[in-house]
Protein backbone atom coordinates (compact mmCIF):
# COMPACT_ATOMS: atom_id res chain seq x y z
CA UNK A 1 0.00 0.00 0.00
CA UNK A 2 1.05 3.59 -0.63
CA UNK A 3 0.23 6.41 1.77
CA UNK A 4 0.41 10.13 1.09
CA UNK A 5 1.09 13.13 3.28
CA UNK A 6 0.77 16.87 2.83
CA UNK A 7 2.30 19.17 5.43
CA UNK A 8 0.84 22.44 4.22
CA UNK A 9 2.77 25.32 5.70
CA UNK A 10 2.53 29.02 5.14
CA UNK A 11 5.91 29.06 3.39
CA UNK A 12 6.03 25.63 1.76
CA UNK A 13 4.05 22.44 1.21
CA UNK A 14 5.95 19.24 1.92
CA UNK A 15 4.43 16.26 0.12
CA UNK A 16 5.52 12.67 0.63
CA UNK A 17 4.55 9.10 -0.11
CA UNK A 18 5.55 6.09 1.95
CA UNK A 19 4.92 2.38 2.31
CA UNK A 20 3.09 0.85 5.28
CA UNK A 21 6.32 0.86 7.30
CA UNK A 22 6.77 4.62 6.96
CA UNK A 23 9.66 4.20 4.54
CA UNK A 24 9.61 7.39 2.48
CA UNK A 25 9.47 6.63 -1.24
CA UNK A 26 9.66 10.25 -2.32
CA UNK A 27 9.13 13.70 -0.88
CA UNK A 28 9.10 17.16 -2.41
CA UNK A 29 8.95 20.74 -1.19
CA UNK A 30 6.66 23.17 -2.99
CA UNK A 31 6.47 26.92 -2.42
CA UNK A 32 3.22 28.18 -0.91
CA UNK A 33 2.14 30.84 -3.40
CA UNK A 34 -1.41 30.94 -4.80
CA UNK A 35 -3.69 27.90 -4.57
CA UNK A 36 -3.82 27.40 -8.32
CA UNK A 37 -0.01 27.41 -8.53
CA UNK A 38 0.81 25.37 -5.45
CA UNK A 39 -1.93 22.78 -5.93
CA UNK A 40 -0.91 22.24 -9.55
CA UNK A 41 2.45 20.99 -8.27
CA UNK A 42 0.81 18.98 -5.49
CA UNK A 43 -1.34 17.17 -8.05
CA UNK A 44 1.63 16.60 -10.32
CA UNK A 45 3.42 14.85 -7.45
CA UNK A 46 0.57 12.58 -6.37
CA UNK A 47 -0.55 11.82 -9.93
CA UNK A 48 2.54 9.63 -10.24
CA UNK A 49 1.43 7.30 -7.45
CA UNK A 50 -1.63 5.21 -6.69
CA UNK A 51 -2.03 6.34 -3.11
CA UNK A 52 -4.55 4.59 -0.86
CA UNK A 53 -5.10 7.54 1.49
CA UNK A 54 -3.67 10.96 2.28
CA UNK A 55 -3.14 12.73 5.60
CA UNK A 56 -3.21 16.53 5.47
CA UNK A 57 -1.82 18.81 8.17
CA UNK A 58 -2.49 22.41 7.18
CA UNK A 59 -1.70 25.91 8.35
CA UNK A 60 -4.79 27.57 9.67
CA UNK A 61 -7.17 28.50 10.90
CA UNK A 62 -9.00 25.58 9.28
CA UNK A 63 -12.42 24.02 9.68
CA UNK A 64 -12.01 20.61 11.35
CA UNK A 65 -15.66 20.06 12.25
CA UNK A 66 -17.05 17.25 10.02
CA UNK A 67 -20.59 18.55 10.63
CA UNK A 68 -19.75 21.98 9.25
CA UNK A 69 -20.67 23.05 5.73
CA UNK A 70 -17.11 24.31 5.26
CA UNK A 71 -15.35 21.28 6.75
CA UNK A 72 -11.92 20.80 5.21
CA UNK A 73 -11.47 24.46 4.31
CA UNK A 74 -8.78 26.93 5.24
CA UNK A 75 -10.76 29.77 6.80
CA UNK A 76 -9.68 33.22 8.01
CA UNK A 77 -5.98 32.95 7.26
CA UNK A 78 -3.91 36.12 6.85
CA UNK A 79 -2.59 34.49 3.65
CA UNK A 80 -5.43 36.08 1.71
CA UNK A 81 -5.02 34.00 -1.44
CA UNK A 82 -5.85 30.92 0.64
CA UNK A 83 -8.70 32.40 2.69
CA UNK A 84 -11.78 30.14 2.55
CA UNK A 85 -10.03 27.72 0.21
CA UNK A 86 -11.90 24.34 0.16
CA UNK A 87 -8.70 22.32 0.53
CA UNK A 88 -10.20 18.91 1.29
CA UNK A 89 -13.00 19.21 -1.29
CA UNK A 90 -10.48 20.04 -4.00
CA UNK A 91 -8.34 17.05 -3.06
CA UNK A 92 -11.38 14.75 -3.12
CA UNK A 93 -12.28 15.94 -6.61
CA UNK A 94 -8.86 14.82 -7.77
CA UNK A 95 -8.46 11.60 -5.77
CA UNK A 96 -11.42 9.57 -4.52
CA UNK A 97 -9.67 8.03 -1.52
CA UNK A 98 -9.67 8.23 2.29
CA UNK A 99 -8.38 11.38 3.97
CA UNK A 100 -7.39 12.76 7.34
CA UNK A 101 -7.52 16.54 7.77
CA UNK A 102 -6.11 18.49 10.69
CA UNK A 103 -3.72 21.30 11.56
CA UNK A 104 0.00 21.10 10.92
CA UNK A 105 0.74 21.21 14.65
CA UNK A 106 -1.81 18.51 15.42
CA UNK A 107 -0.12 16.30 12.84
CA UNK A 108 3.27 16.99 14.43
CA UNK A 109 1.90 16.18 17.88
CA UNK A 110 0.57 12.90 16.52
CA UNK A 111 3.91 12.08 14.97
CA UNK A 112 5.78 12.78 18.20
CA UNK A 113 3.53 10.66 20.40
CA UNK A 114 3.50 7.75 17.96
CA UNK A 115 7.11 7.75 16.78
CA UNK A 116 8.98 10.57 18.51
CA UNK A 117 10.10 11.82 21.88
CA UNK A 118 6.63 11.39 23.44
CA UNK A 119 6.38 7.72 22.42
CA UNK A 120 4.93 5.68 25.28
CA UNK A 121 3.16 8.69 26.77
CA UNK A 122 -0.60 8.84 27.17
CA UNK A 123 -0.77 12.49 26.16
CA UNK A 124 1.34 15.30 24.80
CA UNK A 125 1.22 18.88 23.64
CA UNK A 126 3.36 19.85 20.68
CA UNK A 127 4.20 23.55 20.38
CA UNK A 128 5.90 25.10 17.39
CA UNK A 129 7.65 28.45 17.84
CA UNK A 130 8.69 29.87 14.52
CA UNK A 131 6.98 32.12 11.99
CA UNK A 132 3.93 31.70 14.21
CA UNK A 133 3.13 29.83 17.40
CA UNK A 134 0.69 26.96 17.44
CA UNK A 135 -0.02 23.89 19.53
CA UNK A 136 -1.50 20.46 18.97
CA UNK A 137 -2.87 18.22 21.70
CA UNK A 138 -3.08 14.43 21.67
CA UNK A 139 -4.76 12.45 24.47
CA UNK A 140 -5.30 8.67 24.37
CA UNK A 141 -4.02 8.61 20.79
CA UNK A 142 -6.73 11.09 19.75
CA UNK A 143 -6.17 14.58 18.42
CA UNK A 144 -8.21 17.03 20.48
CA UNK A 145 -10.78 19.12 18.59
CA UNK A 146 -13.89 20.91 19.73
CA UNK A 147 -16.06 23.00 17.42
CA UNK A 148 -12.67 24.04 16.10
CA UNK A 149 -9.03 23.31 16.76
CA UNK A 150 -6.83 24.75 19.53
CA UNK A 151 -5.33 28.18 18.85
CA UNK A 152 -3.04 27.99 21.85
CA UNK A 153 -0.56 30.40 20.33
CA UNK A 154 -3.00 33.24 20.91
CA UNK A 155 -3.46 32.95 24.65
CA UNK A 156 -2.88 36.15 26.59
CA UNK A 157 0.38 36.55 28.46
CA UNK A 158 1.64 39.24 30.81
CA UNK A 159 4.25 41.63 29.46
CA UNK A 160 7.77 41.25 30.74
CA UNK A 161 8.59 44.28 32.93
CA UNK A 162 11.53 45.20 30.68
CA UNK A 163 9.77 44.63 27.37
CA UNK A 164 8.33 47.69 25.66
CA UNK A 165 7.41 45.83 22.46
CA UNK A 166 3.69 45.99 21.69
CA UNK A 167 3.52 42.71 19.77
CA UNK A 168 2.82 41.82 16.17
CA UNK A 169 -0.56 40.11 16.32
CA UNK A 170 -3.23 42.16 14.49
CA UNK A 171 -5.95 40.60 16.65
CA UNK A 172 -4.51 40.69 20.20
CA UNK A 173 -2.21 43.17 21.91
CA UNK A 174 -0.65 40.72 24.36
CA UNK A 175 -0.84 37.23 22.93
CA UNK A 176 1.93 34.65 22.92
CA UNK A 177 2.41 34.60 19.15
CA UNK A 178 2.51 38.37 18.91
CA UNK A 179 5.20 38.62 21.56
CA UNK A 180 7.28 35.44 21.22
CA UNK A 181 7.20 34.24 17.59
CA UNK A 182 10.23 34.44 15.34
CA UNK A 183 9.02 37.61 13.57
CA UNK A 184 8.33 39.21 16.97
CA UNK A 185 11.91 38.52 18.06
CA UNK A 186 13.26 39.98 14.83
CA UNK A 187 11.03 43.06 15.00
CA UNK A 188 11.95 43.70 18.63
CA UNK A 189 15.72 43.25 18.33
CA UNK A 190 16.45 43.90 14.66
CA UNK A 191 17.95 40.42 14.19
CA UNK A 192 16.63 36.95 13.55
CA UNK A 193 16.59 34.60 16.53
CA UNK A 194 19.53 32.55 15.27
CA UNK A 195 21.62 35.71 14.86
CA UNK A 196 21.33 36.78 18.51
CA UNK A 197 24.07 35.96 21.00
CA UNK A 198 23.27 33.11 23.40
CA UNK A 199 23.64 35.54 26.32
CA UNK A 200 21.39 38.22 24.80
CA UNK A 201 18.59 39.47 27.05
CA UNK A 202 16.16 38.42 24.33
CA UNK A 203 16.23 34.86 25.64
CA UNK A 204 15.21 35.82 29.17
CA UNK A 205 12.22 37.68 27.76
CA UNK A 206 11.39 34.84 25.38
CA UNK A 207 11.52 32.30 28.21
CA UNK A 208 9.29 34.53 30.33
CA UNK A 209 6.51 34.36 27.73
CA UNK A 210 6.90 30.70 26.85
CA UNK A 211 6.95 29.62 30.49
CA UNK A 212 3.68 31.44 31.12
CA UNK A 213 2.08 29.48 28.30
CA UNK A 214 3.48 26.18 29.55
CA UNK A 215 2.13 26.77 33.03
CA UNK A 216 -1.31 27.49 31.54
CA UNK A 217 -1.18 24.39 29.34
CA UNK A 218 -0.08 22.28 32.30
CA UNK A 219 -2.86 23.53 34.54
CA UNK A 220 -5.53 22.99 31.88
CA UNK A 221 -4.38 19.76 30.17
CA UNK A 222 -1.76 18.15 32.46
CA UNK A 223 -0.03 16.40 29.53
CA UNK A 224 2.57 13.71 30.04
CA UNK A 225 4.95 15.59 27.73
CA UNK A 226 5.33 19.07 26.35
CA UNK A 227 7.26 18.95 23.08
CA UNK A 228 8.79 21.98 21.38
CA UNK A 229 9.42 22.37 17.66
CA UNK A 230 10.07 25.26 15.31
CA UNK A 231 13.14 27.27 14.45
CA UNK A 232 13.23 29.42 17.58
CA UNK A 233 13.33 26.34 19.80
CA UNK A 234 16.57 25.15 18.21
CA UNK A 235 18.23 27.62 20.58
CA UNK A 236 19.29 25.26 23.37
CA UNK A 237 20.02 28.09 25.81
CA UNK A 238 16.28 28.72 26.04
CA UNK A 239 15.44 25.54 27.92
CA UNK A 240 17.19 26.23 31.27
CA UNK A 241 15.64 29.71 31.27
CA UNK A 242 12.19 28.24 30.62
CA UNK A 243 12.64 25.68 33.42
CA UNK A 244 13.59 28.40 35.92
CA UNK A 245 10.67 30.65 34.98
CA UNK A 246 8.23 27.73 34.93
CA UNK A 247 9.23 26.76 38.49
CA UNK A 248 8.83 30.33 39.65
CA UNK A 249 5.38 30.73 38.08
CA UNK A 250 4.06 27.32 39.12
CA UNK A 251 5.32 27.99 42.67
CA UNK A 252 4.92 24.29 43.62
CA UNK A 253 1.16 24.48 43.18
CA UNK A 254 1.14 21.39 40.94
CA UNK A 255 3.75 18.66 41.09
CA UNK A 256 5.10 17.98 37.61
CA UNK A 257 7.57 15.44 36.24
CA UNK A 258 11.24 16.44 36.18
CA UNK A 259 11.20 19.46 33.88
CA UNK A 260 14.13 18.20 31.80
CA UNK A 261 11.96 15.18 30.92
CA UNK A 262 8.66 17.06 30.78
CA UNK A 263 9.55 20.01 28.52
CA UNK A 264 11.63 18.68 25.66
CA UNK A 265 12.74 19.37 22.08
CA UNK A 266 10.96 17.34 19.42
CA UNK A 267 12.45 13.96 18.64
CA UNK A 268 11.55 13.84 14.95
CA UNK A 269 12.90 17.28 14.13
CA UNK A 270 11.58 18.68 10.87
CA UNK A 271 9.94 15.32 10.08
CA UNK A 272 7.39 15.48 12.91
CA UNK A 273 4.62 16.91 10.74
CA UNK A 274 5.11 14.67 7.71
CA UNK A 275 5.38 11.59 9.95
CA UNK A 276 2.13 12.51 11.69
CA UNK A 277 0.38 13.04 8.35
CA UNK A 278 1.45 9.62 7.10
CA UNK A 279 0.27 7.96 10.32
CA UNK A 280 -3.06 9.76 10.06
CA UNK A 281 -3.38 8.61 6.45
CA UNK A 282 -2.97 5.03 7.64
CA UNK A 283 -5.61 5.56 10.31
CA UNK A 284 -7.99 7.08 7.76
CA UNK A 285 -7.69 4.08 5.48
CA UNK A 286 -8.25 1.68 8.35
CA UNK A 287 -11.39 3.58 9.36
CA UNK A 288 -12.66 3.59 5.77
CA UNK A 289 -12.15 -0.15 5.43
CA UNK A 290 -14.06 -0.82 8.65
CA UNK A 291 -17.01 1.15 7.30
Amino acid sequence: MIFGAIEAGGTKFVCAVSDENLNIIERVSIATTKPEETMKEVYAFFDRYEVDSIGIGSFGPIDVNPKSATYGSITSTPKLAWAHYPFLDEMKKRYDIAYAFTTDVNAAAYGEIKKGVAFGSNSCIYITVGTGIGAGIVIDSKIIHGFGHPEAGHISVQHHPNDQFDGLCPYHTSCLEGLASGPAIEKRWGKKAQELEKTHQAWEIEAYYLAQALVDYTLVVSPDKIVFGGGVMKQSQLYPLIFAEFKKLMNEYVATPLLEDYIVPCGLGDDAGITGCLLLAMDALETAIKK
